[in-house]
This record gives C-alpha cells, structure tokens and sequence, in this order.
C-alpha cells in the first residue's frame, strides 16, 4: 500500500477515536456516492456529522483543514443529501473538518465543528 494511503488511514483511525472518546457514534467510513466519497459519517445529539478528515506528514504547505475545497464540500454535500434520504434519516446535518499531522514527533489533531454549511 501506498505511504500516503497508510498515512490517510492512520488519520481516519485517529480521528474516530477522537470523535468516540467525545460522544460520537460512528455510523458509516469512507461511505460513497457517485464521485463523492465521505470519510466518516457520525451521529451525536441531535446531528448527522459528515466528516472530511485530511492527514499530513508536515504542515510546510498549510494546516490540513484549508485543503477541502469548495469543490470537495459540493461533493460532500451531494453525497450527504443522498445518504439522508437513502438512510431516512431527518435530523440536524453538520459538515466538520477534521486534520491531522503525524510524523516521527508525534501527532496533532485539529476538530473544525462547522467547518461549512450545505451552502458549500
């Protein structure tokens, strides 16, 4: 497997641990739709959490969360919609943002609630 897929999944690991340890129920990981993939899908309170979870070696090129374009959150918020009615599920929807830097130092999550809205 590719270094960079290892390190995506090492992310993904890390950030439904992080969502766990708060609360979170994981519903779905790395759920698909058309192009659009979502890397976890999380339900607390009363909300559904699409989240897009960027992991990086460094953060010589900026902080992982800046790297979700609108381009991404249209995806997002398609695949989103289609999850909703395919899951009949009528709650709050939340889109957050979840980066991670893991390197030979260690590691730093950072957890943007709201990070957009449906609005992209």
């Amino acid at each position: 497997m590719a270094t960079h897929h290892t390190l995506g999944n090492q992310g993904e690991l890390s950030a439904c641990t992080h969502l766990q340890k708060k609360g979170y129920s994981i519903l779905e990981k790395n759920w698909r739709f058309d192009r659009a993939e979502i890397d976890i899908i999380a339900q607390i309170n009363e909300y559904v959490v699409f989240v897009e979870v960027k992991t990086r070696s460094t953060n010589f090129f900026g902080d992982p969360v800046f790297f979700v374009d609108n381009r991404k959150q249209r995806l997002m918020i398609k695949a989103a919609e289609a999850y909703l009615e395919q899951s009949k599920i009528e709650k709050e929807v939340r889109f957050d943002v979840i980066g991670i830097v893991i390197n030979d130092t260690g590691s730093r999550l950072e957890h943007i609630e709201g990070a957009f809205d449906s609005r992209g």
